[in-house]
């Protein structure tokens, strides 16, 4: 069996911008979920969450990390999943990201540069824009692609917050582990 070509490393800039990250905001639907929208037959919507992701967002919170769910839709699943995982900002209903942005680093007492974002479609540019590191997941709208710092090897809802994850927390491991 083949083996799937490797990534190139990180550049060093990126590396340096990604070992101050201390907080991660991560959108919803197209990044912790496949962007699907499952409804029942009363109209009610559920979501699907990767089981990977919520591992690395666990070991993201237990390394420190703040991390934050930011959605223009409102779902109780969201809700749910945050709070299995221990996630204790979730900001549902957002119609300006950017703006919320600026509220997530003065409530948490973080420079929009210690700020890791993750998208995929065009309501995510302005927050990508302003954020120490823009992150897209592999199936993002090209131009999200094209003004991310980092486009995952995974799509949204399939490993895209995991793969973040393992970046930022290798990021902040010593040099040579």
């Amino acid at each position: 069996m083949a083996r799937a070509p490797r990534r190139p490393a990180l550049s060093p800039a990126l590396r340096r911008r990604l070992a101050v990250v201390r907080l991660a905001v991560f959108d919803v639907d197209g990044v912790l979920t496949d962007g699907g929208l499952y409804y029942d037959a009363r109209g009610g919507v559920t979501k699907r969450f990767d089981v990977q992701d919520g591992h690395g967002l666990a070991k993201l919170l237990r390394a420190g990390f703040i991390l934050v769910f930011l959605s223009g839709e409102t779902a109780p699943a969201v809700d749910a999943r945050a709070r299995k995982l221990g996630v204790q900002d979730v900001r549902q209903g957002v119609v300006n990201k950017a703006r919320e942005l600026d509220d997530i680093a003065r409530r948490h007492g973080v420079a929009l540069d210690e700020i890791l974002y993750l998208g995929d479609d065009e309501v995510d540019l302005a927050s990508m824009a302003r954020c120490g590191v823009a992150v897209a997941v592999a199936n993002a709208v090209p131009a999200v692609k094209a003004a991310a710092d980092y486009v995952t090897d995974r799509p949204g809802g399939h490993g895209a917050a995991r793969e973040v994850a393992d970046l930022l927390l290798a990021a902040r491991a010593p040099a040579g582990r």
